[in-house]
């Protein structure tokens, strides 16, 4: 067989997918044989291409699902892509007026006619680029929030929890984006890391019938046009006499109210507080209690309306109507200060644009009550979070949550199922379909007469959250008919075997800037409908950023695109190169070093296939020679799988993967290969062969979860196979017992030879040189196990033992053993002595720090057992080593 001398990533990858695709591998079915394992993926946006955090997040689910199907699992990896109200409807928006198309122009259906043509054509961009990373979802079970069934179990949760009594209709002060016209949640709302510096504007208002004048600040002067009253403290001796007198409101001279109230701060700003219940949630409290007007001065599109009532400001945008305040109400003599401060200024997630406070009728979800066991599982680690320290995050945002605003003023989603039948504030009634609509509307008004057509749909569609927080029942089919019971709320087991056998799901793997906004929710609806948490573990990572520290963008230009990183260095380069530095919760560093490391991994995997390929066999060797390593390496790998093992189920995976890299880099290449390896041109036994066939075989079974590509292709090649013996559905490997007397001489044996090569490079002397070797030791045993290996490796003439010091031949110390290699060239005493007085401070250095350690008494009460003992022993090692230098230092 011919083999390339430089693993070609493109070709094979895409060999294999589309194999793996053929078998129908990565489909999952009910298989009452097999322990289920499930994950949903995080559903990207419908309107998303590949970024690097959805590289490091579908990496890590791949890890998880691969490993669970080799465990023997069904593993069901669910696909989907959430609708993304907000930015789909942007993206629409655009395209239509790119072609001379205003949405304004168009019916809703027309409208969503586009709409749907265009996630026709787009939509499905992103989980075709994650086949490009191996992604192996069951693509069968590939989910649309919009999808028919998906759509209908979103209103029909919504019906439910509407006579629940959990949702309600209401006046309330919502957050308005102006650019995309829709209200957002308050999680919705991101901040700056740090304060912005705004201005803070003084304005006097004059007191009516009288010469008194009070002043007060704002940071917002465009909305001094919707004040409605002014409020002072009770307890403040300076204005507590205004109460109940009338302010006249700077320019339009509108009679407003002074008014006594506990929320204002006495030394905060001027004491005095312009209240304008139509742009501030605080002053809307104040205007409730104090039941005043409510004048909405701007638009919904940001500009100014004429209810501000200075003509030159209407259809004014709402920041260049600041300016002009400022400058006109200055002209006027009302302006007589204002000074910098600090503040939080909230934007919109999706658009960026400053969030406009406004009074809005919408749709909520009362959560108080509904999250209670939500936040009981997840305190009570029923549901563990890893890392652990966001427990913390999720019990804040638990304790202090808010009715969840759910409706939003646009068309592309599912549009609420409420049906209004007249122009009172409650005729309406809410229904899963029109035909329900109708006859709960008749039965509500009395009016047996009322058809389709006197019914009108609310216009609003459902916070794009409202339904991916269904995801893990929903892309079950939980909802279906067969499924749900109307009378109870609840989902009934037993009749349906998908969502009995998966769910709950294993595991979750997602951001924790998402941890409310999806996981919480979802953990909510799980106890909601099936009495039972959605997954058990979520695995939290971090943000991807550059060197710099900043989060990867488009804008920033520090983002590189995904595909052509997998294009230039294979998928599984790009793989490995995430995980090398992305502990869970921890921003991950992004190095494009480490993506090359990633393909040299590939190449160095490849090069070492190459080399055993290319031995020939010789039926007469018995292999009695590689007994040595061949015992090595079985107890080597078990030790490392156990290892392996054990970050699994910590979800340490970056720390999986360097300690497989470890095992096949370090001592498979570099130290069993080069054991076993025939000089050049003669053969190697078949028992020899075999065994390190085998070998090859396991540790391509523990690198497949992270590599699957060339894994695969090594698999194939490494004997001859039969149809489906592939190595995606092979056994992964079962640890055993290690021999670590076995491992611990072989490490001993690798220190000696690395020092031999370190004496010769030192030396200026030629590998090809051979050389002797006398040790001086107490125990002979393990170097006797290991002869024959320190022989080859470290190209030596001879090997023998001796009680006394060796003249004339330089040397070096290995945990108080001593080891010489006689030279026939002169040693200058001063060059030794100069070399062993640095290896004495370096030991002593070292020395110094483990004492630090066992001389701290938190150390030594908190560490684990072990770790003190491992301490211990490194003392006494080093010790033994500086005692030995000095008696060489005072024999020269």
């Amino acid at each position: 067989m011919s083999l390339s001398t430089k693993y070609s990533a493109a070709e094979i990858e895409d060999k294999w997918y589309q194999h793996w695709m053929e078998k129908g591998y990565f489909h999952a079915k009910v298989n009452a044989e097999k322990e289920p394992y499930s994950i949903v993926i995080p559903p990207p946006n419908v309107t998303g291409v590949l970024h690097m955090g959805h590289m490091l997040n579908n990496t890590i689910q791949d890890i998880l699902i691969r490993k669970a199907r080799m465990e023997g699992k069904e593993a069901c990896w669910v696909p989907g892509t959430d609708h993304a109200s907000i930015a789909t409807e942007a993206k629409v928006v655009k395209m239509l007026r790119e072609q001379g198309i205003k949405k304004s122009d168009l019916t809703r259906e027309e409208f969503l006619a586009h709409a749907w043509e265009w996630k026709e054509k787009y939509g499905g961009i992103i989980l075709e680029q994650l086949k490009k990373l191996g992604a192996s979802c069951d693509w069968e079970r590939t989910a649309f929030t919009m999808d028919e069934g998906y759509h209908k179990a979103v209103l029909r949760v919504f019906v439910d929890l509407y006579k629940k009594g959990y949702i309600y209709r209401g006046l309330r002060m919502v957050n308005w984006d102006v650019e995309a016209q829709t209200t957002v949640s308050n999680e919705e709302v991101i901040y700056a890391d740090q304060d912005e510096v705004s201005k803070l504007y003084k304005f006097q208002y004059n007191i009516k019938d009288s010469e008194e004048k009070v002043v007060i600040a704002t940071q917002r002067p465009e909305t001094i046009m919707g004040d409605t009253a002014i409020a002072v403290n009770p307890k403040d001796d300076r204005f507590k006499h205004l109460i109940g007198h009338t302010a006249l409101v700077p320019v339009i001279n509108r009679e407003i109210p002074i008014i006594g109230d506990d929320y204002v701060e006495i030394e905060f700003g001027t004491g005095c507080l312009k209240v304008t219940p139509a742009h501030d949630p605080n002053d809307y409290e104040i205007g409730q209690r104090h039941n005043l007007e409510v004048i909405d001065t701007i638009n919904l599109d940001g500009t100014m309306n004429e209810k501000c009532e200075i003509p030159a400001y209407v259809g004014m945008d709402r920041f260049k109507a600041r300016k002009q305040v400022i400058r006109d109400f200055d002209e006027a003599g009302y302006l007589v200060g204002d000074e910098e401060f600090t503040t939080r200024i909230g934007r919109s997630e999706r658009t960026n644009s400053i969030i406009e406070p406004k009074l809005s009728l919408q749709w909520f979800i009362k959560m108080k009550e509904i999250s209670r066991q939500a936040h009981k599982a997840v305190m009570d680690d029923e549901i563990e979070l890893l890392p652990a320290k966001f427990k913390n995050t999720y019990n804040h945002w638990m304790e202090n949550v808010r009715d969840w605003c759910i409706s939003r003023q646009l068309w592309w989603g599912q549009q609420i199922p409420a049906y209004y039948y007249g122009s009172g504030e409650e005729d309406y009634v809410v229904a899963e379909s029109t035909e329900e609509a109708l006859t709960l509307a008749q039965t509500k008004s009395g009016n047996a007469n009322l058809s389709l057509e006197d019914l009108r749909q609310d216009e609003d569609v459902l916070d794009t959250w409202a339904s991916s927080w269904l995801f893990p029942i929903a892309t079950f089919n939980g909802f279906d008919d067969e499924c749900f019971d109307k009378e109870t709320g609840k989902i009934i087991k037993g009749k349906n075997a998908d969502l009995d056998y998966f769910y709950p799901t294993s595991t979750l793997v997602t951001a924790p800037e998402i941890l409310f906004f999806w996981v919480a929710r979802m953990i909510i609806a799980g106890y909601e409908y099936m009495d039972e948490k959605p997954f058990k573990h979520v695995y939290l990572t971090g943000i991807v950023r550059d060197k710099q520290r900043r989060k990867m963008s488009k804008s920033l230009g520090n983002s590189p695109d995904p595909l052509d990183l997998i294009a230039e260095y294979g998928a599984d380069g790009v793989r490995t190169g995430m995980l090398f530095s992305s502990p869970a919760g921890n921003d991950l560093l992004f190095d494009m070093d480490l993506v090359k490391q990633g393909a040299k991994f590939s190449n160095k995997i490849w090069n070492a296939f190459r080399l055993v390929k290319g031995w020939e066999v010789d039926e007469s060797l018995d292999g009695t020679a590689e007994q040595t390593a061949i015992d090595w390496f079985t107890a080597r790998f078990n030790q490392a799988l156990v290892e392996v093992e054990d970050q699994y189920s910590k979800f340490r995976i970056s720390d999986a993967l360097m300690s497989t890299y470890k095992l096949i880099w370090d001592d498979f290449c570099s130290w069993y290969l080069e054991m076993v390896k025939p000089a050049f041109g003669k053969p190697i036994a078949p028992s020899t062969l075999e065994a390190t066939t085998q070998f090859f075989e396991e540790i391509m079974k523990l690198l497949h979860p992270f590599m699957p590509f060339i894994t695969e292709e090594i698999w194939s090649h490494l004997r001859d196979r039969e149809d489906g013996d592939d190595i995606i559905i092979t056994a992964y490997p079962k640890a055993k017992s290690a021999d670590e007397v076995i491992v611990n001489q072989a490490a001993l044996a690798f220190e000696v030879i690395s020092n031999i090569r370190n004496t010769r490079s030192s030396n200026g002397m030629s590998p090809k040189d051979a050389l002797g070797l006398i040790i001086k030791t107490k125990d002979e045993s393990p170097f006797k196990v290991f002869e024959g290996v320190i022989t080859k490796l470290g190209n030596l003439e001879s090997l023998s033992f001796t009680n006394e010091k060796v003249e004339g031949a330089t040397s070096f110390v290995i945990k108080g053993d001593e080891f010489f290699i006689p030279m026939e060239r002169q040693i200058d005493p001063e060059e030794e002595k100069k070399e062993i007085n640095g290896e004495i401070q370096r030991l002593q250095g070292f020395l110094k720090g483990i004492l630090g350690k066992l001389n701290n008494e938190r150390f030594v009460s908190g560490a684990p057992e072990q770790v003190v003992a491992n301490e211990k022993k490194k003392q006494a090692d080093t010790e033994a080593k500086i005692k030995v230098l000095k008696e060489k230092l005072s024999n020269l």
